[in-house]
Parts: structure tokens; C-alpha cells; sequence
């Protein structure tokens, strides 16, 4: 394959796409705990996806449309007398995988292939592909710039929010709407398994390197992008999946940003302790 074809062109400003959405909604993944719930969404939009097969519409408007039913019921449920968040997010994810192998066994004559939506393939996206992840990085970013204030003193003061007079209840809808928006707009790159990778470790390792908000946005988002890029580049020298090499890489840099966060911390401690003796 020619490396600069156009297929490696679309594959290389998805992934440059995917990261930087990826890392800056993996903030508020990471601030808000939603990493559980992520998972979730991106099994849950499943039956989406295979009704959207059968009716023979787009399978990622299906998955969507479904994800934003799921979010609203996940809410709903969360927000009940003697329910939790948690509790209702382990609900839709059982139901909706669930009611998507349902919906395939029923149809005895289904052949729809969706192995790409569950483990991806970035080297394959399309024209569309490529335009829906671009609007949806757009929508995305622009609504976080409209709320993030809000969105953040929900994340780390709750009972400030709801003292302030937010609308916590619509700000909570609001930013699992966009996590569902971006888990949706990445499955074609990632698949509903790796897509967690680009939404979680890029913002976890930007929280290991630097405790200033301000910076963990551009920074979470040059890790999701670099990653991104640089896990197309190993699939081509490596000749191996795309997707898997994105989540790894993304996996070993957050490694990389443990150890060296707990190396620094060390030398400190033991300069403590001899000061004491």
C-alpha cells in the first residue's frame, strides 16, 4: 500500500480526530468517573447498530439514536430511590448487548458483517466516515466550550452546582450525550471494544503529568492525537491491526506516565525521611 494514498490520508485525520476529541472528553470522563459507563455505551449502542442493519439505514445513526435512548434511561434509572449510577449502567449494558444478539438470532437470514464495529478499522473509514467524525468533533468542542464551565463544577463540586442553581439534571444528560456522541463518531476507528483506550488513557496519563486544569484539555488531546498517528505508523512498519496498535500505545504511554509520576514522588519522600533522622 502507497502511504500516501488516499486511504491513509482519511485514516490519518481520523485518527488525528478521534484523539483530540477522545482526549478532551476523556476529561471529563476521568473527573466525572464515567469510565465504567463508557464501556457500557459502547456495547449498549449495539442493538442500535444491528437495527439500523436490518432496516438498511446508516448503522451509525442507529447506534446513536439508541446510545442517546440509553443515556436517558441510564439517568432516569441512576436517579431513582434506591438506585445508583453505577447500578443502572451495568443494567443497560447487560440489556443492550443482550437485546442485540436477541435481534440477530431472531433473523435467521442476517449477513451483515459488523465485525468493524467491534473491533474497527481505521485504514478502511470513508469519505462519510471521515465527515460525520469531523462534525461531531465540532458539536462536540463547541458545546464544551459553551458548558465546560458548568460542566466542571458539577465534576469536582456537585453541591456547589446544585447550591448555584444549575441545572445539574440537564448538564449530566448534556455530557453523556457528548460521550455518546464521541463514542459513536470513534467505533469506526476503534470498534466498540478499543474505543475506550482514546476516551480514558489519554486524559488519565494528562492527569499523571500535570495537576493544572488549564493544561490537561490541549494536553490530553496532544497525547490522543500523537497516539493516534503514531499507532497508524506501527500498523504500516508492523504490519498489524491498526485499532489494537492505537489502544496499546495509548496503554503504554499511560504506563510510562505512571512510573515516572511515582519516580519522582519517591526521591522526595526519602530526602523527607533523612531530614528526620
Amino acid at each position: 500500500m502507497n502511504w500516501f494514498d488516499s486511504a491513509m490520508h482519511r485514516a490519518l485525520l481520523e485518527a488525528a480526530l478521534v484523539g483530540a476529541m477522545g482526549g478532551v472528553v476523556g476529561v471529563f470522563v476521568v473527573a466525572r468517573r464515567l469510565s465504567f459507563f463508557t464501556m457500557a455505551l459502547t456495547h449498549a449502542t449495539f442493538p442500535g447498530i444491528v437495527i439500523a442493519a436490518l432496516l438498511g439505514i446508516n448503522l451509525l445513526l442507529g447506534g446513536g439514536v439508541f446510545g442517546l435512548l440509553i443515556v436517558a434511561g441510564v439517568v432516569m434509572l441512576g436517579r431513582g430511590r434506591g438506585q445508583d449510577f453505577t447500578a443502572a449502567t451495568g443494567v443497560a449494558l447487560a440489556g443492550g448487548f443482550a437485546l442485540g444478539v436477541v435481534l440477530i438470532s431472531a433473523q435467521s437470514g442476517f449477513t451483515k458483517d459488523l465485525t468493524a464495529y467491534t473491533v474497527g478499522d481505521i485504514l478502511t473509514v470513508d469519505t462519510f466516515d471521515l465527515a460525520t467524525t469531523a462534525a461531531v468533533t465540532c458539536v462536540v468542542l463547541l458545546t464544551l466550550a459553551m458548558l465546560g464551565k458548568e460542566l466542571l463544577l458539577r465534576a469536582f463540586d456537585p453541591d456547589g452546582a446544585a447550591a448555584a442553581g444549575l441545572p445539574v439534571v440537564l448538564l449530566d444528560l448534556a455530557l453523556l450525550a457528548l460521550v455518546e456522541m464521541a463514542v459513536v463518531a470513534t467505533v469506526p476507528a476503534l470498534g466498540a471494544i478499543l474505543t475506550l483506550a482514546l476516551l480514558v488513557g489519554p486524559a488519565a496519563t494528562a492527569r499523571l503529568l500535570s495537576d493544572r486544569l488549564a493544561l490537561l484539555f490541549p494536553l490530553a488531546a496532544a497525547i490522543g492525537v500523537a497516539c493516534g498517528l503514531a499507532g497508524i505508523w506501527i500498523s504500516m512498519v508492523a504490519d498489524v491491526a491498526a485499532g489494537a496498535s492505537i489502544a496499546l500505545l495509548v496503554g503504554a504511554v499511560f504506563a510510562v506516565a505512571l512510573l515516572l509520576r511515582r519516580g519522582v514522588r519517591r526521591p522526595r519522600r526519602s530526602t523527607a525521611l533523612s531530614g528526620a533522622d
